[in-house]
Formats: structure tokens, sequence, C-alpha cells
């Protein structure tokens, strides 16, 4: 069919960024289901970018990748938030280096979705740190946060500023799908992002009530478990942002279709790291570090960073590194009587060093930025590893004031 805005003609609809909307009736329904999500990330994005203007945008940025990325993997917000702040930044005002101007939007996103999914359960890695070390959920999630907030500042906005110059973008291998329904309310984007975090705080907070009165809330502990508030979360989710396009059944085979890549994704990396972990500890590994720290001839917070930086390093993968390095450490823990919260910080600070060509992240970071290989090495690598740097040093100060 013919566009309006150029002189395409085809059987198929013009994919330029000049497509119109056909006339005639509305076609069903189709795409993916993160496309309503991605609508509702999109509407929240450009709020707050509305909100700080210009000279705002990168820290409205990382505030947007932050908020969105609490209950999403790292992959999915990438794919969500990212292209949306790639069109962000070409309506802001013409900058001298263009460039540099969009990677000091992108680059504040990647970090705030990076941070969260090292330090703030309910993601797959903190998560089951906590589970394994015993460490308690909400001050975790506390902790968490006060540490995230200052490394992404440092992480983002500011070293964003020095790593954007003289890198020369091209065009994104992987676009993104067009969307196809309207996007949700802005606040029926804000409760699903943040429902699974309040019930989890809530469970937590319990305790803190009166006895008459906590007795009466009993039903908080069965639903502020991460596992019942995920399922939660999802079964509000779904009829609230697709609403009656949920019955359509092309969109519950795409919902089964995309859920089940990043839970297969994850379910791989859960075993592979516990596999990796059982090696380690059958080897003797968890006994000889438990000795070394109970010496103290290093920090155990320290200790178990080097730990998960190595196995990063080694494999790549954040989550197998969060997963093998709680394995060994667990006698750490139990030797010493430190914290399990901070230890859980510090393992997930160092899963996320130095990001190279092992990490299929990198991979498709390099494909949203549009960057070469050696560009990206000069801005994502030393964006994790400084999240990875500063995250230790948080944590260690943090630490040894809470």
């Amino acid at each position: 069919m013919p566009c309006a805005g150029c002189s395409w003609r085809s059987t198929r609809p013009c994919r330029r960024a000049c497509e119109v909307e056909p006339r005639g009736p509305p076609a069903a329904p189709r795409g993916r289901p993160r496309h309503r999500g991605g609508r509702g990330a999109d509407s929240l994005a450009q709020a707050s970018l509305k909100l700080t203007g210009p000279a705002g945008a990168p820290w409205a940025s990382l505030f947007v990748a932050m908020v969105v990325g609490l209950p999403l993997f790292f992959e999915t917000g990438l794919v969500l938030l990212l292209p949306i702040v790639v069109a962000a930044a070409a309506t802001l005002p013409h900058s001298s280096n263009p460039d540099a101007a969009r990677l000091q939007l992108m680059l504040p996103a990647l970090t705030g979705l990076s941070v969260v999914h090292a330090l703030v359960p309910p993601h797959p890695g903190p998560l089951l740190a906590v589970n394994a070390l015993g460490a308690n959920m909400g001050r975790t999630m506390l902790y968490g946060i006060l540490v995230a907030i200052p490394t992404a500042i440092i992480a983002g906005p500011l070293l964003a500023f020095f790593t954007s110059r003289d890198v020369r973008l091209v065009a994104p291998v992987i676009e993104r799908h067009d969307l196809t329904v309207a996007a949700p309310p802005k606040a029926s984007s804000l409760c699903v992002i943040l429902m699974p975090v309040v019930l989890i705080a809530a469970g937590e907070l319990r305790g803190l009530l009166p006895p008459w009165t906590a007795s009466r809330l009993g039903w908080l502990s069965a639903v502020s478990h991460p596992v019942p508030a995920l399922l939660l979360t999802n079964l509000v989710a779904l009829p609230l942002l697709f609403g009656r396009k949920l019955r359509n059944p092309q969109v519950q085979d795409t919902i089964w279709t995309e859920t089940m890549k990043s839970a297969g994704a994850i379910l791989l990396s859960i075993g592979a790291g516990g596999a990796l972990k059982q090696v380690l500890v059958s080897a003797g590994l968890s006994n000889l570090l438990a000795k070394l720290a109970s010496a103290q001839a290093i920090s155990p917070l320290l200790l178990g960073w080097l730990v998960a930086v190595a196995i990063r390093l080694a494999t790549g993968s954040a989550t197998v590194a969060t997963i093998t390095t709680v394995g060994v450490m667990s006698g750490v823990v139990t030797a010493t009587g430190i914290a399990p919260e901070w230890v859980v910080l510090a393992i997930g600070a160092g899963s996320v060093f130095f990001s190279h060509v092992n990490d299929p992240g990198f991979w498709l970071v390099k494909s949203y930025l549009g960057t070469s290989t050696p560009d990206t090495f000069r801005t994502w690598s030393i964006l994790e590893t400084v999240i990875s740097v500063v995250g230790l040093v948080a944590v260690l100060c943090a630490s040894a004031v809470l």
C-alpha cells in the first residue's frame, strides 16, 4: 500500500518513521506483549523527560530506568526502555555533538537498569542470595536502595559526561518493533511496577506494628514473600494493562512465548550456577575461604566481591556469578557472624564487574547503542566496572555506619 509520507509502495505497510495511520477500520491487535508494557514505560519516560527538560534529561533517564527496572529482568528492561530513550534524545535541541548527547541519555538508563539488577531484590541474583545466606529481605531491599542511589549517580550521568566523548554511533542493529496498542494510564503503569516492592516491604513493616494489630494482618506474611508478590503482580498486571485484548488468542500466545523465553534463560543460569557452586564447594573452596576470613586476613565483604568478580570474568553471567559465590560464601558468613545483607550486596556488586565479550549483555547493549566493539568497551564495560567498584565502596562505608 502507498505511504502518505514517502514513495514507499508495497503490499505491506511502510516501516519508516514517516508512516501514518492508514484509513479504514483498525486492524486486529497484534504484536508482543511487551508492547503494552513498553507503552507503559514509554508514558513514564516521556512524562519524566518533559518535566526535567534538556538539562535534566540524563537524570530523568536514570530515574525512570531505576523505577522501571525494579520488577524487570535487565534484558527486558533494556528492550523496553532504551528505544524510548533514543526516541526522546532525537527530540532534544540540536547539539554540536549529537552522538554524545544521545549517549548521555542512554548510558544513565543502562546504569539504572544494571544497578537495580545487581543490588535490589526481587531480581533473581539478589533474591537467591537472600534465601541462601538467610538475609532479611526488607533490610536487604533498604540497604540495596541506599547503596544503589549514589552508585547510579556516579556511574550514570557523571560518568557518561566523560565516556561519551569522541564516540561515534551507527544505526543500531536491533530496531524496535512498531507499537500497535495504546499506552496504558501512567497510574496503572506505576502501580504494576511498584506493586511487588510495596508488597514485600509491607510484610517487613508488619513486624514493627503492635501485636494486636499485627495479628490481624497475618495474610501479609503470605503475600509479602517474593514469589507470591510477583505472581500477584502478574495477575493484576495482565487485565490492568491489556484489558479486553487479553482475550485475543494472538496476545495470549505471545505472552506465553515471550514469558517462557525469559524464564528459560534464568532457569538455565540458575542451574549452571548451582552446578558450578557445588563443584567449588566439593573442592573445599568454601572451607578455605571461611578459614581465611576467620583469621581476619581479609574483609568478608571484599572476599565475596573478589570471588564474584572472578566468576563474572570467567563466565560472563551476573546471575551465575551471584549464585556460585553465595554457595561458597555461606561458610564465611557463618564463621565470621557478619550481617548477611551486606554480603548479598557485596556479591551483587562484584557480579557486574567488567562486562566483556563472553557476556551476552555486552553484544545486546552494543546492538542497541550502535557503538563499535572498542567503543562498547569504553562505554558499557567501563560503566559496569564503575558500578561494581563504587558499589563495593558504598557497601563497605554503609556497613561500617549502619
